[in-house]
């Protein structure tokens, strides 16, 4: 576990540099004892105040704001500056801070992340730093805990914003720090700059990534191995979620590494337990189960494109595979063959249209094809 960077110690930073430092610094929350500990007595006003008050203070200003770019851009400059008041803020007024911190507000913060970037947070590895991504690992001063890495390809509906995606683990992390207690010191952003498609990008002089085209083929891959070696070198136990990648790439590497180290694709998984999750608590609710024989009062369609709806389906079958096992499928495949004849699948467009060809990445989850996790739920490895 992360060590708790509230506990003092001869090392603490004292001054000017705790002041700078956004997850020590408390501002003017610093008590006198604390002041004349820490050297700060002087440098801060001299009334002190409390942590409502300064909530108070920073929701005024908030809420002056003249649009929602505006709230992020003041959200983000108050997380780099002093992240125990930006928690507070955000933990005491979730409902209506959730939707600046990530979607949808955080799609225009990406678009514009050349332009409104303040101060550094995360870890940015570019293409340019093959041979040497360890040595750029531990450049890293906290023991991670989780990392959210992306390679920019498919943030959002935006598709590819290249390194301004970061804006995407940024905020993702803020929220599980908000909603699920992990210490923002044990979260690390993380950016894997591979170039970019984005010709409006590449033509940015402010643009902050690097100006090329996307790695493809053997480069990305080996490029992303070195990647994965590096983490599992640095932080061993950490949890790697892969975020908004391609959907041609999400469930490669997911594959990939997902029996190697403790990997996890938001996308797929996460999209898929929650659609499951809703499923079963509706079936309770009505009363239904999806094991009942009365199968046409049980009728779905997915209707999110890409990995997520893959995901989504993927799940259901899983679920199916072990419904139809208990209702006396037997045989190789037959199982599989059961449900998947009755499955809903996305196409080109997120929905299913009636004789139109599916997209090459979501072709595994037509009739007859291997859907991923499916199978390994069948033999025990789910």
């Amino acid at each position: 576990m992360t060590e708790d960077p509230w506990r003092a110690s001869a090392e603490t930073p004292k001054g000017m540099d705790i002041l700078h430092n956004h997850i020590l610094n408390k501002g003017t929350a610093f008590t006198e004892e604390e002041r004349d500990a820490l050297e700060i007595h002087g440098l801060l006003p001299p009334r002190v105040s409390n942590i409502e008050k300064q909530v108070r203070r920073v929701l005024e200003n908030y809420r002056r704001k003249a649009s929602d770019l505006e709230r992020y851009i003041f959200l983000i400059a108050l997380e780099d500056r002093n992240e125990t008041l930006f928690y507070r803020l955000l933990v005491d007024h979730i409902e209506e801070l959730m939707p600046i911190v990530y979607t949808p507000t955080v799609g225009a913060g990406c678009k514009m992340f050349g332009h409104i970037y303040r101060r550094p947070r995360g870890l940015y590895i570019s293409a340019r730093d093959r041979g040497r991504v360890l040595e750029v690992m531990a450049n890293w001063p906290y023991d991670a805990e989780i990392i959210v890495v992306t390679d920019g390809e498919r943030i959002l509906g935006l598709g590819d914003l290249g390194a301004n995606g970061m804006g995407i683990p940024i905020g993702k992390l803020s929220l599980y720090s908000a909603c699920a207690g992990i210490h923002p010191a044990g979260s690390l952003p993380i950016m894997l700059d591979v170039g970019t498609e984005n010709e409006e990008l590449l033509n940015d002089p402010l643009y902050l990534g690097i100006r090329q085209r996307r790695l493809r083929g053997t480069e990305y891959d080996e490029f992303v191995e070195e990647f994965v070696q590096a983490v599992d070198a640095c932080v061993p136990s950490v949890l790697l979620q892969f975020e908004d990648f391609a959907t041609k790439n999400a469930f490669g590497l997911l594959e990939r590494y997902r029996d190697r180290i403790c990997a996890f694709n938001d996308d797929i998984q996460g999209t898929a337990a929650v659609v499951l999750a809703g499923l079963l608590s509706a079936g309770r609710i009505t009363g239904r189960r999806g094991r009942e024989r009365n199968r046409g009062a049980h009728r779905l369609g997915v209707g999110a494109k890409g990995h997520p709806g893959c995901g989504g389906t993927g799940a259901l079958l899983v679920r199916g595979f072990e419904g139809a096992r208990r209702a006396g499928a037997r045989g190789p495949g037959a199982a599989q063959a059961a449900v998947r004849a009755r499955a809903p699948v996305p196409e080109r467009a997120g929905q299913r249209h009636r004789g139109a060809a599916p997209d090459r990445a979501h072709r595994r989850l037509r009739p007859g094809r291997r859907v991923h996790g499916a199978d390994r739920a069948l033999d025990g490895r789910a």
